[in-house]
This record gives structure tokens, sequence and C-alpha cells, in this order.
């Protein structure tokens, strides 16, 4: 049998935690797949010397010899090579984290990686060297020829995934940046994904309300009446497309009880902070970042650059191995999908 195709890293800013915490997630690898990060072959070296971690770096041509490699030390296919300067980000490393997101995605799209891990870029500084996103997932977007609305935000831990129906906007723009129509198709992308990619075969989807206690009929706002219950009707009446097993609209404040949750597969909430919130407070250390609706599998880790504790050692590599080990785990099971459906 071939080995199984490896995951493709992205590096992620060279200046940020990210080479540490790959260079980490490599020594403790025993339960993930294997993988490959695009470039940085040289801030990987000097972050595994930093971390004192026994990590080899294994220099590779092509993605199909990671498999081989992987067992030996971490394979770094031909790329940027950059230096490591951790906490001190400049334009060369923004130049490297695109490069070697460009690469990383490059390869998942080809079938030549089974999915994509993104480390945390600095979106800032990656502007400055011309990249015109406005973060990984809408360059991802594009990147497969869909429209930004079409890649989908889920926030996925061991006990709570939830989804940002709005994501960076002002909350004072949300209510109108909220309607029927929106609520229903990225539903409707959340519900395949679950099917596809992570093997629900019924997912139940909680839609939150906006307002507190879901706008308690009209006193404390209207869009729950106006907006979000009649999303949740059509989607149960399914339409052109299969109904989905849909509830609320939930009060915000309510739904993320130890309780609650065991009745949902996925919470789609309202606006950026009433997903993220929970998410953090439950699963700040396994919180995974993953794109759904891409042809491509995308997870990153859900935290930021830490600038501030790059190269001290001190990054957690917990969500980075949480991060490549759902990668693993949504490409299995796509590829099951795949082959019960041929």
């Amino acid at each position: 049998m071939p080995a199984p195709l490896p995951l493709a890293i992205a590096l992620g800013d060279p200046a940020g935690i990210g080479p540490e915490l790959i260079v980490e997630a490599w020594a403790r690898r025993d339960s993930l797949r294997a993988f490959a990060v695009t470039g940085g072959a040289e801030v990987l070296r000097q972050a595994a010397k930093m971390r004192g971690t026994h990590c080899p770096i294994v220099e590779i041509a092509e993605p199909h010899e990671a498999a081989e490699a992987f067992e030996r030390g971490l394979p770094v296919l031909d790329g940027e090579v950059g230096e490591y300067t951790p906490g001190q980000p400049d334009e060369a490393g923004a130049d490297l984290a695109v490069q070697s997101l460009a690469q990383a995605t490059r390869l998942a799209l080809t079938g030549e990686a089974a999915a994509l891990v993104t480390a945390p870029v600095a979106k800032s500084h990656m502007a400055k060297v011309g990249f015109e996103f406005p973060g990984q997932t809408e360059f991802l977007a594009a990147a497969c020829g869909l429209a930004s609305d079409d890649a989908v935000m889920m926030l996925a831990g061991p006990s709570l995934r939830t989804v940002p129906l709005t994501v960076h906007i002002a909350i004072a723009d949300v209510p109108r940046a909220l309607s029927s129509d929106m609520i229903m198709h990225k539903a409707r992308i959340v519900a395949r994904a679950l099917v596809r990619d992570f093997g629900i075969s019924d997912p139940h989807l909680a839609l939150a309300g906006l307002n507190p206690h879901a706008g308690e009929d009209g006193r404390f706002g209207d869009e729950e009446q106006r907006i979000i219950a009649p999303a949740i009707e059509a989607l149960r009446e399914g339409g052109p497309e299969a109904p989905i097993d849909v509830s609320g609209p939930h009060p915000g404040d309510a739904l993320f009880t130890p309780r609650a949750r065991k009745g949902y597969d996925v919470a789609l909430c309202m606006y950026h902070d009433q997903a993220l919130i929970p998410l953090k407070a439950l699963e700040f250390d396994e919180g995974v970042n993953v794109t759904l609706g891409l042809p491509i599998i995308r997870t990153s880790p859900d935290h930021g650059t830490a600038f501030d504790i790059a190269g001290k050692g001190l990054a957690d590599p917990s969500a980075m191995m949480a991060a490549i080990r759902m990668a693993g785990e949504c490409a299995k099971a796509r590829a099951s999908n795949a082959n019960a459906s041929a």
C-alpha cells in the first residue's frame, strides 16, 4: 500500500511562535500523520536549537518524500530560507510567510498534500509585502476560485464547535450584515462539511440569537423574528436542498452550558466574540480554526503569532498539534466518504 499523502504545513511568520511549535509537534509526533513544511529550513533548524528540541531537518525536493523522511527528521520542502528573528517581525519574514503559504496551498490544490495546516501570521506585516487579502482564509478562498462568503470559519475543540456568521466587522455593523439568505448559505456549508470532513451523518446545528434573551419576543430587538427564525424554518424545510436539523434562536448566555453543549454538533453565532469567547474559554490550548467550504482541507491553531513570547521557549504546542491532528482526521474522513460514494 502506498503511504498516505502528507500534510503541508505553512511556516507562518518566522518571527512568531509558529516555527518553534512546528518543531515541537514533530518531536511529539507519535499520534500525528506525516507532514512537511514549505520552506524555512534554517528558521526551523534555529527554532529547534532555541527550544533545545531534538528535531533534525530533512530537506526534500518532492512531497512524496515526506513519509519516508518523517521518522528521520522534520521534512522541509525546497523554498525560501529566511532568517530566524523571534519577536522581531520584518518585511523579509512576512515575505517568507507569504511564499510558504502559497507553496503549501498549491500542494493541497494539486493533490500532492492531503491537507493544509497554516501557522500564525501577522496580517499587517504581510500587507506591507503586497498580500492583498484580509487574512489567510480569504486568500485560500480566492486560490480555490471561490467567493469569500463561500469559506466559513469554524472553531473546534474537544467539547465545542462554533461558527461566527459575521467575523471581522464592528459590533454596530452586525445587524445590517445579517440576512436570512446569508445564514442559510453558511449553515448549509457547515452541515455539508460536518458530514464530509467530520463523519457526522446527521449534524445538529444550534443557532444563537443576536440580542439578550434571543430578543424575548421582540422586546430587546427583532432580528430573531425577522431574520434568524425564518432562516431556521427554511433550513428545516429544505426546499431545493436536503432539510437540516437546526434549532434556535437560542439565548447566547445559555447556549454554552455543559448540558446545552451536549445537544448540538456546532453552534452558529451571530458575531465574532459570541463564537470565540466560549471556544477560547473552554478550549484555548486545543482550539483549532477550520476553514469549511473549500475543496481542500485547511486547519490552523486558534491563536496568533505571540511575538512577545517568541523565542523564549514558553509557547505551548498543544493547539498546533491539535490542528495537525484534526487535518489528518478530516483528510481520512473525506477520503473515506469519497471511496464510499465512488
